[in-house]
């Protein structure tokens, strides 16, 4: 009886389905590893509908953060300036800029300037920012030196290995709560001891963030 199909075609069906779940795999595991904000939102540097330099005004003029996110210490989000702490220093400096002209319309209509948001944290993980700048940790450690940024971009992953790895290790980035807002503070610090002065317990459980 002469066969229709070689005798290596039997080998075929289970060498395809190898094949394709080692492929399934790669795939899976390049999707995990690359699709996280480590590569999909690191760099990321969005034009605003203003130029608005963090360089001047927290570097150069020494602003401290608090003046323009007032909620940052109190919230569990930092909030967007309105137009009108803008126009508490420029109505007077720069009161005419071409450049300056949709804060003054915000100012005068009520709309909001169309910011574009740049750090964003998924829907399923909860973060509290007065949490963190209330126990000593610094902007600058999630954000970057936002100091030197004449725009900003997203410089750190802000994922989960990132938030773990300061969670276990609290003590190697905690500041004085006066220095909080000092981007460029190079003090020393016995980060031990105010892990213990401050009870600083970081939880490292899945509720801790996803709630």
């Amino acid at each position: 009886m002469a066969f229709s199909f070689p005798r290596w075609a039997n080998q075929l069906g289970p060498k395809l389905v190898v094949a394709g779940g080692l492929t399934a795999t790669l795939a899976l595991a390049g999707v995990t590893y690359y699709f996280t904000p480590k590569y999909t939102r690191v760099g990321y540097q969005p034009i605003q509908p203003v130029p608005f330099s963090h360089a001047v005004h927290a570097g150069q003029l020494g602003v401290d953060c608090r003046y323009c996110h007032n909620g940052v210490d109190k919230s569990w989000f930092s909030n967007i300036p309105a137009a009108g702490t803008c126009m508490n220093c420029h109505s007077a400096v720069l009161k005419d800029s071409p450049k300056l002209e949709l804060v003054r319309q915000s100012y005068n209509t009520g709309k909001p300037i169309p910011w574009v948001q740049i750090h964003k944290t998924p829907d399923y993980v909860y973060f509290n920012h007065s949490v963190h700048v209330s126990r000593g940790i610094s902007c600058v450690h999630c954000h970057g030196e936002i100091n030197k940024m004449d725009e900003v971009a997203h410089a750190k992953p802000l994922s989960m290995s990132f938030c773990l790895d300061c969670h276990r290790n609290p003590a190697d980035k905690i500041r004085p709560n006066e220095f909080v807002t000092q981007l460029d503070w190079q003090g020393q610090v016995d980060g031990k001891k105010l892990v213990a002065d401050w009870k600083v317990q970081p939880g490292q459980s899945c509720s801790t963030c996803h709630r």
